[in-house]
C-alpha cells in the first residue's frame, strides 16, 4: 500500500479529496449562495433560463448533476459524503434563481436532478397542459382588455347623450336602444342625419304653407266685385 511522506494512505486521500477534473470537486471560490445566472425563473422562458443554467453548470463541471450522469453512490460508498456536499451545492445554486413561490415547491427534493426533472415537467415547452393554460391566459385577458374598452366606449356615449338637448330626445332614445350600442362617432353620425332629415321635414312644412296662402291669396284676388 503506497504512503506519502508523512506516512499518511495515499489512497485515502484520493477518495477524500478528488482532483479539480472531477466532478464532485469543488473549487475554494464555490458557495452556496452563488447566482449562476442574473435572471431569476419566474415561470416564463423556461427554454433560455434553463440553456443559461446548464451552460453554467458544465463549466463548473456539475452538470452531471441535473442530467443524472453522476448517480447518488451507496451510503457505505467512500464518495458519498462528497457527492452528497456537491449535490446540496448545486440544489443551493438552482434554489438561488428561483422565484420564492417556485423554490418552496421544490424545497423538499432529494437532490438537485429531481428538482430539474420536476422543474423541466413543469415548465419545459414539450409541455402541451403548461402551452394551452399560457394561451388560454393570453385569450383570457385579450377578452377582458376587449370589455375594457367596450365599457369606456359606452360610458363616453352616455356622456355624449346627457350633452345633448331635449329637441333630440327621439333620436337619444333609438340610439339607447342599439345592441350593441354605437361609437360615438356613430352616435354623432346618426344625429346629423337626423338633423337634416328634420331640416327638410320643416323645409317641405314651410312650402306647403306657403302654397295654401298663395292659392288662399289668389282666390280672394279673383273673387269677382258684388253688383
Amino acid at each position: 500500500m503506497a504512503t506519502s511522506n508523512d506516512g499518511t494512505n495515499s489512497t485515502s486521500n484520493s477518495n477524500s479529496s478528488p482532483n479539480f477534473s472531477d466532478p464532485l470537486y469543488l473549487h475554494p471560490s464555490d458557495h452556496p449562495g452563488m447566482l449562476l445566472v442574473s435572471k431569476q425563473f419566474d415561470g416564463y422562458n423556461f427554454g433560455s433560463w434553463s440553456k443559461g443554467m446548464l451552460i453554467s453548470l458544465s463549466a463548473k463541471n456539475k452538470i452531471g448533476f441535473v442530467n443524472g450522469k453522476i448517480p447518488k453512490p451507496d451510503n457505505n460508498d467512500p464518495k458519498f459524503e462528497l457527492w452528497q456536499r456537491c449535490n446540496d451545492m448545486v440544489t443551493s445554486w438552482i434554489l438561488n434563481v428561483l422565484a420564492s413561490d417556485i423554490a418552496e415547491s421544490v424545497l423538499y427534493s432529494c437532490s438537485a436532478y429531481e428538482i430539474w426533472n420536476d422543474l423541466e415537467e413543469r415548465f419545459g415547452q414539450s409541455n402541451g397542459a403548461k402551452l394551452y393554460q399560457l394561451q388560454k391566459e393570453i385569450s383570457d385577458l385579450s377578452q377582458a382588455a376587449h370589455k375594457l374598452r367596450e365599457l369606456e366606449q359606452n360610458q363616453k356615449l352616455i356622456k355624449f347623450l346627457m350633452g345633448l338637448k331635449s329637441d333630440y330626445g327621439s333620436i337619444r332614445g333609438s340610439i339607447l336602444m342599439m345592441k350593441p350600442l354605437p361609437s360615438v362617432a356613430q352616435a354623432y353620425a346618426l344625429l346629423i342625419q337626423d338633423e337634416k332629415q328634420r331640416e327638410v321635414q320643416s323645409s317641405s312644412v314651410f312650402m306647403n304653407d306657403s302654397a295654401s296662402m298663395n292659392v288662399r291669396m289668389g282666390g280672394y284676388q279673383t273673387k269677382p266685385n258684388p253688383p
